[in-house]
């Protein structure tokens, strides 16, 4: 049956296949060259990798370990196993005097006895990065550090995280300890995606405890000409210089990792880089509306003459800007005609996604209405109307 045409993506999800994008992308602007061992640019709302590097290559996470550290947390909190006001008393475990595994990491200089919250906690893991409060809040979710590091790796299971393995709760060097551009991008993600409170922490500039004031050292939060908003740095000598920076530009936001930076202002720079090349060539438009009618049909034997069509699902693409004009979308029906009785959302057909003369996505196409069957004037008239 003929393609309807039926709507262009100027009138333009989770789901899109990351495998589209590179149908498209070879008619945009070549991404920049990168500084770094892996990078990736994420767009947010699609998960779609607008360009990497490496991608799945097993590294040093180093301190990006802390955004897992975090994520755990917060999924402790969304199933009212603790609450953000929960008062934790810090343990001897979390104190850095005498421990050498600490000697010369960030901390949040916690000492046996402190009581503060789960929130000011949080805090000082993602602000100050501090590898005490990582191992006062596993203590106090898990009962210990490896407890909290199994919890860890059954979120890395469930997030589908291929190339991540964790062995601590703060990401100090670790044998048998690592992760990927591709999989910290997955993983930001998540969080972005989870309680805007908590997310919230990845963009304060700094923090004051006992009298100490840290900054944050991601350094493009204090960058004008952008707004990006979180989410992490990390360093060891084994891992080089890592960075995630996520930005808002209007309604889109790009997620850009970078592993083994040569300096931290290096990883800076090439997220910038990222960032920027993402903003200026992509738009992230809405291709279809759940629910929303895209076409109308003839159906026979039934109690109405047409039928509304459409899609049950929202969908979401990244797209170059220079390839918008040239997509399209059509509907086809998989039989040659649709007879009552029909249920709603039913599937009837494809709606196919075009760029250019090549199909580069298809979903199904549904029903929005049911149509029962007609009296027996309107079969017997469709009958006629069929034989003539």
């Amino acid at each position: 049956m003929k393609g309807r045409l039926f709507i262009a993506v100027s009138l333009l999800a989770s789901g899109i296949s990351c495998a589209l994008a590179a149908d498209i992308l070879p008619n945009t602007v070549p991404p920049p060259a990168i500084q770094a061992g892996a990078w990736v640019l994420m767009d947010y709302t699609t998960g779609q990798i607008l360009t990497a590097g490496n991608e799945h290559q097993q590294r040093n996470p180093a301190s990006l370990t802390k955004l897992m550290t975090g994520y755990v947390v917060d999924r402790a909190i969304d199933s009212h196993k603790i609450t953000p006001n929960d008062e934790v008393t810090v343990g001897h475990d979390a104190w850095a005097k005498g421990n050498p595994v600490f000697d010369g990491s960030s901390l949040m200089f916690l000492k046996p006895g402190d009581r503060l919250t789960v929130r000011d906690l949080s805090r000082g893991l993602i602000v100050d990065s501090g590898n005490d409060a990582c191992v006062a809040l596993a203590d106090y979710v898990a009962g210990g550090q490896p407890q909290f590091v199994q919890l860890m790796n059954g979120y890395v299971q469930k997030l589908g995280l291929k190339d991540t393995h964790f062995e601590t709760v703060h990401g100090l060097d670790a044998p048998g300890q690592h992760s990927s551009a591709y999989d910290l991008a997955v993983l930001s993600r998540a969080i972005i995606h989870g309680e805007p409170d908590f997310y919230h922490m990845y963009s304060e500039k700094s923090l004051t405890w006992n009298g100490i004031t840290q900054q944050n050292r991601n350094g493009l939060l204090w960058d004008k000409t952008m707004n990006v908003d979180g989410l992490k740095t990390g360093h060891t000598s084994g891992a080089g210089f890592n960075l995630i920076a996520s930005a808002v530009d209007g309604e889109r936001r790009l997620i850009a990792v970078v592993m083994g930076a040569e300096s931290a202002k290096g990883r800076e720079e090439q997220a910038r880089k990222l960032l920027h090349w993402g903003q200026q060539n992509f738009d992230t438009v809405q291709i279809l509306h759940s629910g929303k009618q895209v076409g109308n049909e003839r159906i026979w034997y039934g109690d109405k003459e047409q039928i509304r069509l459409g899609t049950d699902q929202d969908f979401w693409l990244a797209l170059p800007k220079t390839e918008v004009p040239n997509i399209k979308a059509r509907y086809v029906l998989d039989r040659k005609e649709l007879d009552a009785p029909i249920a709603a959302h039913q599937r009837v057909g494809e709606i196919q996604l075009y760029d250019r003369d090549k199909v580069v996505a298809h979903w199904p196409l549904v029903t929005l209405e049911s149509v029962n069957k007609g009296g027996v004037f309107s079969q017997f008239s469709d009958w006629l109307h069929h034989k003539a």
